[in-house]
C-alpha cells in the first residue's frame, strides 16, 4: 500500500533542508548496494530527526536498529557536545558500513556503535536516556520498549519507527506477522498510562511516546 503520495513525498524532500554530503553519501549508497535499502530513514524523516534532536539537546541517545548509520547521525547532530548516542546493530555487515560512515563525520566521537543482540546488550548499559529511537525487528519492539523506558528520563522521548508497517496495520484482517507485531506494539503503548503519545503519518509512520 503506498502510504505517501510519491509527488507529495518529492516536494516535502525539495522544501526540506538539504541533505549534507555525507548523509547523502549514505542514501546513495544504502540505495545502490542493499538489497533492503527501503529501510534508510532518508531525507525527510532524517530532516525531522535532526530537527527534532537539535530541539530537545540531548546528553544522551539510544538507537535500537543501526542500519547503514543514516539516522544515527542525523539524531547526533542534536546532541551536547559532551553528549553521546549509543546505536546497536545486530548484523556485522551493515555494523561495518556503519562505522565506516561514523569515521568520516565529525560527531564520530560522540557515536558508540555496538554489534550484537540489542536485548542482551541494553541491559549493560547504565545510562539515563533523553532520546532512545526504537528501528529494528518488529517481533521485538513491544520488548524493546519495556526493556528501555525504566531508563528513559521523566518527559523523555522514545521514537518507534515503521509504526504503519507499509499500511498493512490498516488492513481489516491483519495477516503479517510483523504487521501483527506493530499494531500489538501500538495498542501496548496507548493502554500504558506511564506515557503519552502521537503517531504521526512520516514515510511509514512515526510513533512520539513521552514518559510521564
Amino acid at each position: 500500500m503506498e502510504l505517501v503520495n510519491i509527488a507529495a513525498e518529492a516536494y516535502a524532500a525539495n522544501f526540506s533542508s538539504a541533505e549534507d554530503d555525507l548523509l547523502l553519501e549514505i542514501n546513495r549508497y544504502t540505495t545502490k548496494t542493499h538489497a533492503k535499502s527501503h529501510m534508510i530513514s532518508g531525507h525527510v524523516q532524517g530532516s525531522f530527526l535532526t530537527m527534532f534532536s537539535r530541539l530537545l539537546q540531548p546528553k544522551k541517545i539510544l538507537e535500537i536498529g543501526t542500519f547503514t548509520g543514516y539516522s544515527a547521525l542525523c539524531l547526533a547532530k542534536g546532541l551536547q557536545p559532551e553528549g553521546k548516542l549509543h546505536t546497536i546493530e545486530l548484523r556485522e555487515e551493515d555494523g561495518a558500513t556503519a562505522r565506516a560512515f561514523f569515521e568520516q563525520s565529525a560527531n564520530n566521537k560522540n557515536i558508540v556503535l555496538h554489534i550484537g543482540d540489542a536485548k542482551q546488550i541494553i541491559p549493560t548499559l547504565d545510562e539515563v536516556w533523553d532520546i532512545v529511537f526504537i528501528d529494528a525487528d518488529k517481533i521485538g519492539y513491544i520488548h524493546y520498549y519495556e526493556l528501555v523506558l525504566p531508563s528513559v528520563k521523566q518527559n523523555g522521548i522514545i521514537i518507534a519507527d515503521n509504526v504503519l508497517f507499509h499500511g498493512q496495520v490498516l488492513e481489516q484482517n491483519i495477516s503479517g506477522k510483523n504487521a501483527k507485531a506493530v499494531d500489538a506494539f501500538n495498542a501496548h503503548v496507548k493502554n500504558d498510562r506511564r506515557v503519552e503519545q502521537v503517531l504521526l503519518t512520516i514515510r511509514d509512520g512515526l510513533l512520539l511516546i513521552q514518559k510521564l
